[in-house]
Order: C-alpha cells, then structure tokens, then sequence
C-alpha cells in the first residue's frame, strides 16, 4: 500500500508510519454479493499492477496498469487519501 497502512486493530486504512513508503496489506477476499451498494465512507482505493501508475490508455479509456477500485473502511473523510494518493500496488518499481 503506498500513502497509507492498513491498522489491524482498527480494521480500517490510516497514516504511514514515519520513514514507511510502502506497508503490506492483509489478503483480500473478493466476495460477489448482489445489489451491492457501497458505503459512502469508505475510500475506494484503486488497484495498479506496478508503482509507476502510468500505463497506455486501453479501448475503455483506463490504463492498462489499473485493475479495480476496492472500498477499504476508514475513519478519515475519503477525500484525505485522495488527496495524499493512496493506492494499492501489486508490485513495486523500486
């Protein structure tokens, strides 16, 4: 995860810890429920394949380095890890 750490206490995203780029993320399972509907308060983290984010633009106008947004709970407004650019990775660039 890049800008943010999951807090296993909480069940719920927070802030890095000091001098953390990147924090680990439990395993997600990926249940299908019907007429789904999202929290509102959740922050939909979005998913890249790779660190670098960039990507050429596909037929459906998403990068190809996207894969899905996912609802993480938190306890901060959804805007704050927008703005700090949170995001999962699958792999890292460095």
């Amino acid at each position: 995860m890049d800008g943010a750490r999951w807090d296993r206490g909480d069940n719920c995203i927070d802030d890095q810890l000091p001098g953390e780029m990147y924090s680990s993320m439990p395993v997600i399972l990926f249940k299908p429920i019907d007429n789904y509907t999202q929290n509102a308060e959740d922050y939909q983290c979005p998913i890249y394949k790779t660190s670098v984010r960039a990507g050429v633009l596909s037929t459906t106008g998403q990068s190809t380095n996207y894969i899905l947004a996912v609802d993480l709970p938190t306890s901060l407004p959804a805007s704050y890890w927008t703005l700090k650019g949170t995001a999962l990775l699958c792999q890292l660039n460095d």
